[in-house]
């Protein structure tokens, strides 16, 4: 059952309480450390201009590159250690659109399922959108970056701004399970042609609508460590229970255990920590 998870891979400036780091990133990223646990017949194909950010995932020989001559970059700010749900963010806004012509030789032969990641509403035109549609296979679609473009410029970057757009509701007309927050929800609306919708809201919890609500508690964490990410792991464990179980309920139960585990460890989702 092999899944193809698409996006890009960025390069993260991490400031938490003041402490600073560089890591990897992009919700391919994160997720790929959980398929490679839950859900092994796996492909991760990322667009970047920097070879190295590749090294990080967890089995190289699954990661295809879409070369592009830029590399999407963030900032994110958590101002308190305290705090770790109050974050400031900030991104280049990389214009490396991922195009049908870039997939066409890189898709394995066997395809069971999308995942697809914007991580800005660049990445993915609707062009693409519609072409692995046209595979007729399941499309996990997570919202965000689509709804995200550049407010003010902050030197080389710009702060964040989310908003809805014409053409999204033909984007995901089709597409089988979205993922998005609280926020995002109140910024769409209705109206959109979406067999489900995973709406996450922190420590509050999840819930799934399609033809009824499914209300999914959130797993309290002993120890708060790192949030970046976390959205991205509950994506993935999701997905990979949704294939094999069909069970939304249990789908979501399972991705809030998971997405608890990995926010007492720093970095992305490691079984073993």
């Amino acid at each position: 059952m092999t899944l193809v998870v698409i996006g890009p891979v960025t390069h993260d400036f991490v400031v938490i309480g003041g402490e600073e780091s560089h890591k990897v990133g992009g919700a391919t990223y994160f997720q790929s450390f959980v398929f490679e646990e839950f859900h092994n017949d796996y492909v991760a194909i990322v667009n970047c201009s920097d070879d190295k950010l590749i090294e990080e995932f967890p089995s190289r020989d699954k990661v295809k590159v879409i070369r592009k001559d830029d590399t999407h970059f963030f900032i994110n700010n958590y101002p308190s250690r305290d705090d770790l749900n109050t974050r400031e963010q900030l991104s280049n806004f990389a214009d490396i659109a991922i195009l049908p012509s870039d997939l066409e030789e890189i898709l394995p032969c066997e395809i069971d399922g999308f995942v697809l990641n914007p991580l800005n509403r660049f990445d993915f035109p609707a062009e693409t959108v519609e072409y692995l549609k046209s595979f007729g296979v399941p499309i996990f679609l997570s919202l965000q970056g689509f709804l995200r473009v550049p407010d003010v410029q902050v030197n080389d970057n710009y702060t964040i701004k989310l908003s809805d757009f014409d053409e999204l509701a033909s984007i995901l007309s089709g597409v089988d399970v979205i993922f998005l927050d609280e926020s995002e929800k109140n910024i769409i609306g209705t109206g959109y042609d979406v067999d489900e919708m995973v709406i996450t809201n922190g420590s509050h919890g999840s819930r799934i609508v399609s033809d009824s609500e499914i209300r999914i508690d959130a797993v309290p964490c002993v120890n708060l460590v790192d949030t970046t990410g976390c959205g991205d792991t509950y994506m993935a464990a999701y997905v990979s229970q949704k294939l094999l179980l069909k069970s939304p309920e249990t789908a979501g139960n399972f991705a809030s255990r998971i997405a608890s585990e990995k926010i007492e460890n720093f970095g992305p989702y490691n079984f073993n920590k």
